[in-house]
């Protein structure tokens, strides 16, 4: 899908493996990953250094912190975002209603499809 090549994209999840799969993922659709963050300061910093297009985020992350800080600096300066989770996509707080939101489990389709929304131009 050509509108995600090129893509500068952040993973913020605190699983090795998941972090592991999901830049598999994002490089097949083209996409570039800059970094993987596993806490919330690492995220913030990150995204100060790397000035991404794109953030991916786990909801749960690395120190029992949740990415809702995360989201809140991403709505703040406009960068588009998808979080993941587990939980009831309901229950997330309303931070993450400014980006796409994925349930977990989810397909490669499923994330094909969540990378294009968040991207799609408002």
């Amino acid at each position: 899908m050509g509108s995600l090549e090129g893509t500068r994209v952040l993973v913020v999840e605190n699983d090795e493996l998941n972090a592991m799969l999901l830049q598999m993922q994002l490089e097949m659709e083209g996409m570039l990953v800059g970094g993987v963050a596993a806490t919330v300061s690492t995220a913030l910093q990150m995204i100060d250094e790397l000035q991404p297009q794109l953030v991916f985020l786990d909801y749960w992350l690395a120190c029992n912190e949740n990415s809702s800080p995360v989201a809140e600096r991403l709505r703040q300066r406009g960068i588009p975002f998808l979080v993941a989770t587990g939980m009831e996509i309901d229950q997330l707080p309303a931070v993450f209603d400014a980006g796409v939101k994925l349930s977990k489990p989810y397909t490669g389709a499923d994330l094909s499809q969540a990378l294009q929304r968040a991207l799609a131009p408002a």
